[in-house]
């Protein structure tokens, strides 16, 4: 470019030389000299300059390529972003499906281990109870056994203390007695039967409850597992017995 303008300062310095033409304002100037810097000027101007003009004569035709081409960019855009859309819902609604189906087997294995746990606990209580109607049984024939023996003593003390006058007295009271002390016995037998029998109903109740919970919680994690994308596992706290 600095031959550029040193050409055209020379080409200013020749004009303002340059002889000049009676009458008019033109002046005579060398015109190989004048060509020679002209053509120096030409063939120093880069070639960018011709390109940009290039660019300049066929402005439009760019610019429409250019259009079209950002047309055809945004449409593949758009097209790929639909694409991506529709992959990303059919993903989701696959998830989804998958989840619901997991929190499905979940309520059905909570079920099935309720419907068990609840089985067994029918089961411990009905042997429970059973054990416990034998056991009052028993001691209660044993009670009543032991009842009758002494007071089948008693009645034979009390015939054999009859003709014994100075220890009549003594006989009777010594028969209320025993007779208060196998009562005492007998109530005492008969209320650690009930006591025993409370006990064991107390444990099956208690069981039965833990059970409610367990599945409670099932429940309430397998309903707050659907509301999102994935469902967690619920823990349960199932106690073996």
């Amino acid at each position: 470019m600095y031959r550029v303008f040193e050409s055209l300062d020379e080409l200013v310095t020749i004009v303002e030389e340059a002889r000049g033409v009676p009458m008019t304002s033109g002046c005579v100037v060398p015109r190989g000299d004048v060509l020679e810097l002209l053509d120096e000027v030409r063939d120093a101007l880069p070639p960018e300059m011709d390109d940009a003009q290039d660019v300049l004569d066929h402005k439009a035709e760019v610019i429409g390529k250019a259009e079209h081409q950002a047309q055809q960019t945004v449409s593949k855009a758009n097209s790929e972003s639909e694409q991506t859309l529709a992959e990303a819902k059919a993903e989701a609604e696959r998830i989804i499906a998958e989840a619901r189906a997991h929190a499905d087997r979940m309520v059905a294995d909570a079920r099935q281990e309720a419907e068990r746990t609840v089985t067994a606990g029918r089961a411990e209580f009905d042997e429970l109870v059973g054990r416990s109607r034998t056991e009052a049984e028993r001691m209660t024939q044993a009670g009543r056994a032991s009842y009758e023996r002494a007071v089948e003593e008693g009645r034979d003390e009390q015939a054999r203390l009859v003709s014994q006058t100075e220890v009549v007295q003594a006989a009777h009271l010594e028969s209320a007695r025993v007779l208060d002390a196998t009562s005492a016995e007998s109530d005492r037998q008969r209320a650690e039967c009930d006591n025993y029998v409370d006990g064991k109903l107390a444990e099956f109740e208690e069981l039965l409850a833990k059970t409610l919970r367990t599945v409670g919680t099932g429940r309430v994690h397998l309903r707050g597992g659907s509301n999102g994308v994935h469902a967690a596992a619920a823990p349960f706290d199932y106690d073996d017995r």
